[in-house]
Formats: C-alpha cells, sequence, structure tokens
C-alpha cells in the first residue's frame, strides 16, 4: 500500500505543480495587459491516516490565491478619457448583451474592474478595452447633484449647449475725476439674446459736476427705441451719503426703462433696464459695484476712462468639443463656447474582501458572498481609493518574482516525476520477487 501511496501521493504533485505552472504562465502572459491582477498558487496538503505510530502518505492539492488588492503600476496616458485609481476599489462596468433600435442593452449583472483605459465608443459611451461600460451616477444638469440611488453606463451626447440670454452684467472702471470737457465717455458692453446672438449696448457717462455723472443706455439693436433710459450717479460727497472719496454714494433720477436701488451702506449698486432684441422683453442688471466701496465703478483722479474688468454671463450657442475626467469622478462635457456641463460622476466600489471576488473574461470581476456586498462611494471616502486622469494602471505581475516561481514549480514537477518512475521501479522489483 505505501508503494501505491507514495505514487498516489507523486501524480497529486505533479498536478499540482501543474496548477501552479499554469497561474505563473498566465501571470507572464499579462504582465502587460492593463488592470490585470495576478494569480497565486497555494498548495494544500491532505491527509489519509497520521497518528502517533502510522503515517500514510496523502495528497497535495492547489487553491488560487488572488492578489485583487495589491497595486499596479500607474503610468500617464495619452487618453484623455482614461483612469486609474490609487488606493481601493474598483470601477463598475456592464457587459452588453444585445441590441434595441440601434442602442446596446446591458446584463443585469454588475462587474468590477481596475482596467481604467475607457474611451468614447460610436455611441458615445466609456467603454475599455475589454469592452466594459463604464458606469456611473447622473447629475441633475440644473443642480449639479449626483443621483447616487441610480448607476447605469454613462453615455456623452454630443448635442448642442443652448444659449443663455445675459441677464447680469458687472463693470469695474474708473471714471477720471478730469475727464475732457463736453465729451462723454463711451463704453461698450456686448450682450447675447435667447437665441445666441450678441448685440452692442453702450454706456455714455457725462460728468455734470466733480462727483455727479449722467450715464446713458444705448441699444442700437433695441426694435423700438435705441435709447433704454439713463440714470444720475454721484460719488463721495456729492451724493450726501456717508461714503468714502471716489466710490459711488448714490443713484437717482432715472429715466426709460432704467431702475435702481436705494442707497444702502456696503450694499450692491446696480442699474437694470429693458430691451428687446426681436426676441422679446429681455430684462438686464449692470452691477457697479458696492456702494461705498472700491469693487466696481469709482471716480478717482485721471483724465481718461480706466476699464478694469467687464464680465455677463451670456452666453452664445456651442458645438461639443471633448469630454474630461475629474480627479472628483467628474464626468465633463466641454464645449467650443467655452462652457462645460457635467454629466455624471464615478463611484469607486469597495468590498470587505476584494481578494476572494470572482475573477471573469477581461479583467473583470463579480461580486460573491466570501467579497461581501458592494458599497459605491464617491472618490476618497470610505477607505475607497482617489481618481488619477489621463492614467492606467498596469499589471502588478513582477516578473522577475515569477520566473523564480517558475524554477520552483519546474524543480518541484520533476521530483515529483521522479517519484513516480522510483515508485515503478520498486514495484516492478517486488513483482519480480515473486518469480
Amino acid at each position: 500500500m505505501s508503494l501505491f501511496g507514495a505514487m498516489s501521493t507523486a501524480i497529486s504533485g505533479l498536478t499540482a505543480q501543474s496548477s501552479a505552472f499554469s497561474n505563473i504562465s498566465d501571470n507572464v502572459a499579462n504582465s502587460q495587459t492593463v488592470g490585470y491582477k495576478e494569480v497565486n498558487t497555494s498548495f494544500i496538503d491532505y491527509l489519509t491516516n497520521s497518528t502517533a505510530a502510522v503515517n500514510d502518505s496523502g495528497s497535495v492539492v492547489t487553491r488560487p490565491d488572488y492578489a485583487n488588492n495589491v497595486q499596479g503600476t500607474i503610468t500617464a496616458s495619452t487618453n484623455t478619457t482614461a483612469l486609474a485609481i490609487a488606493g481601493q476599489g474598483f470601477f463598475p462596468i456592464s457587459e452588453q448583451n444585445g441590441t434595441t433600435n440601434g442602442q446596446p442593452t446591458f446584463s443585469a449583472q454588475q462587474f468590477y474592474t481596475r482596467t481604467g483605459d475607457f474611451q468614447m465608443d460610436k455611441d458615445g459611451f466609456l467603454v475599455n478595452s475589454s469592452s466594459g461600460f463604464l458606469n456611473g451616477w447622473a447629475v441633475n444638469p440644473s443642480t449639479g447633484v449626483a443621483n447616487q440611488n441610480t448607476i447605469s453606463p454613462i453615455q456623452v451626447t454630443q448635442t448642442t449647449f443652448s444659449p443663455i440670454a445675459t441677464s447680469q452684467v458687472a463693470l469695474a472702471a474708473n471714471l477720471p475725476a478730469t475727464p475732457a470737457a463736453t465729451t462723454p465717455i463711451s463704453s461698450q458692453i456686448n450682450v447675447y439674446d435667447s437665441l445666441g446672438t450678441v448685440h452692442p449696448v453702450t454706456l455714455n457717462w457725462t460728468q455734470n459736476s466733480n462727483g455727479d455723472w449722467t450715464v446713458g443706455i444705448n441699444s442700437p439693436d433695441d426694435v423700438s427705441n435705441a435709447a433704454v433710459g439713463s440714470a444720475d450717479v454721484q460719488f463721495g460727497a456729492a451724493s450726501g451719503n456717508p461714503v468714502l472719496p471716489g466710490t459711488i454714494g448714490g443713484i437717482g433720477t432715472t429715466t426709460g426703462s432704467v431702475s435702481a436701488p436705494g442707497y444702502s451702506a456696503n450694499r450692491a449698486a446696480s442699474l437694470s433696464f429693458v430691451t428687446d432684441f426681436g426676441s422679446g422683453a429681455q430684462s438686464i442688471q449692470v452691477s457697479l459695484g458696492n456702494y461705498g466701496q472700491t469693487n466696481g465703478v469709482t471716480q478717482f483722479a485721471g483724465s481718461q476712462y480706466q476699464l478694469s474688468s467687464l464680465t455677463q454671463n451670456g452666453v452664445p450657442p456651442g458645438s461639443f468639443a471633448s469630454v474630461s475626467m475629474q480627479t472628483n469622478g467628474d464626468v465633463v462635457v466641454n464645449y467650443n463656447n467655452g462652457q462645460s456641463r457635467t454629466i455624471a460622476q464615478i463611484p469607486v466600489v469597495t468590498f470587505n474582501s476584494p481578494n476572494s471576488l470572482q475573477s471573469q473574461n477581461g479583467q473583470a470581476f463579480t461580486a460573491t458572498l466570501d467579497s461581501g456586498a458592494p458599497t459605491a462611494n464617491a472618490t476618497s471616502t470610505n477607505g475607497a481609493g482617489t481618481l488619477v486622469t489621463n492614467s492606467v494602471e498596469g499589471s502588478n505581475v513582477d516578473i522577475a518574482a515569477e520566473f523564480s516561481k517558475l524554477i520552483v514549480a519546474q524543480r518541484a514537477y520533476s521530483a515529483n516525476a521522479k517519484m513516480v518512475t522510483t515508485a515503478d521501479d520498486m514495484l516492478t522489483q517486488t513483482i519480480d520477487m515473486k518469480r
């Protein structure tokens, strides 16, 4: 029985080393595969009978030892939609199982991966090199808040960015205390209507006396009347209010559609007017800063008008330009009008036991009872790793270590083979004894 037991044990050793060799081969073959996680081999001894007086040979079996929680090397990529996770966690992905009306349909099974070389496909979905569709939380376009209750494949629609009519203008400039006589100072503001067409609005500043100005607002493209109206703007002591010299202290005597709030210390000083560019009445407010402060229009020494800044919130229509990833997980669509819009946020999914995940094709994993339930987290929260943009995570295989394992496996296989041939020789000799 001992000879047969020895042979059986040696054969189990051959089988175990074959399994180890298979895992080593898989690791070496995928040493350059993005997001690949190596598989090591654990050997387990099975006993048949072992007491203080007797020890019969048993057998050895192998168990794969996964290294899903071991970080691979993160390297920069020219792909602007590539992502890597520094730390723990996985990207949630879906796998396509068909199409409906030309659009992909997806398996209900949720998959997880570290392969982050995502690119847009022909339908605008973000897909990695293993055909995994990146999932995320949809972002409400009005509030900018991600809906963390539902996760679904992220699709980038290359739609036009709708124009936004100008409603706010912020002006910061200095009116000269000694302007040229009888020459109004003109400054132009370009604003957008509801169709995204740009229109000029002119502010004509005329000094009545030191610290007292009249500003006339003209809108040449107004369908009814180019002269929108006017207002008197007083600075410093000329306003009669306790403000610093050269700062706005009062706005009054408005005409036309122009209106202005009364004086209130340190509160906003502004002009509002209504114009019509052919698409209906459009209200525009021009911020002149704050009463008594120097953050807007002032009147200090000089003979020339000095513009500091001029901004407005109108936007022309824009076409899709690109999509980019942010380190907080935001997926941002950029337009050629300088605007951008966040359409989704990418969560990082963590497990209590990531090494117990079930490996699938294409560096994808599925949850198991041993891995625990998946937890979707915002990046860098609750133990989830951080996102690295324009980067990918390489394989975590150490080639030098794999070749060392290969030598050991080869030697062990040869030794087990020798045990089989030796047991066979001994059996032959035992049979020959009977002859």
